[in-house]
């Protein structure tokens, strides 16, 4: 049986244990005979043209580079690129892009407020930012960003996380019956989860 874990970062984000031990410690435990990344294709591709290229546009994140690549690597470890955006549009799908003055501000401020509310349900589990609490606002921050702005969120997250979904599929297609860890920006952990229930495995999240 194909066993998935899943596992949501928040890396180096300051006062709340998320370092690169903590990941590597938990990657190391799962055992994973392939692990799919939060890396668009183009940025993997230039790391193996080129080692000490970092991708571009600050994707993907260090984590990745700091220890990912290289534990893999080492381990000879398959590593599948899931992520997916189109980044000479991307900002004109910024979702308060149809805003302006005080109505803007008033938005970017709310955004902010529900990743306060997301940061302070951070210890749930004893992998920070990992538990049905964060999902449950997740999920709800993201309604409410598609209720302010539709389009941005059906191309910006809706879409994204399709594609990425569907490439883990992908991935567990050509690797059946082994361990497959999804490591993602915590807030497409739901994504994750809803996206692969249904398949004939065995998920595990949190890892803890």
């Amino acid at each position: 049986m194909t066993i998935v874990g899943i596992l949501g970062s928040m890396y180096e984000i300051e006062g709340f244990n998320c370092h690169v031990d903590l990941y590597a410690n938990l990657i190391t435990e799962f055992q994973p005979d392939v692990i799919c990344g939060e890396v668009h294709p183009n940025t993997w591709n230039i790391y193996l043209a080129d080692k000490s290229k970092r991708g571009f546009w600050g994707e993907a994140e260090g984590l990745y580079y700091d220890w990912i690549f290289p534990f893999c690597e080492q381990n000879n470890i398959v590593f599948s690129p899931v992520d997916w955006f189109e980044l000479d549009v991307w900002h004109d799908f910024d979702p308060f892009i149809k805003f302006e003055g005080r109505q803007k501000e008033e938005l970017q401020q709310k955004s902010a407020d529900w990743f306060e509310k997301q940061k302070a349900v951070w210890n749930v589990t004893p992998i920070p930012f990992n538990s049905k609490p964060y999902d449950d606002l997740a999920r709800q921050k993201y309604k409410w960003l598609y209720e302010i702005n539709p389009e941005s969120q059906i191309f910006r997250w809706i879409c994204r996380n399709q594609i990425m979904v569907q490439r883990i599929k992908n991935t567990i297609k050509e690797h059946p019956g082994r361990r497959i860890l999804c490591i993602a920006g915590a807030d497409h952990t739901y994504c994750y989860y809803d996206g692969l229930k249904e398949l004939d495995i065995i998920i595990k999240y949190p890892l803890k």
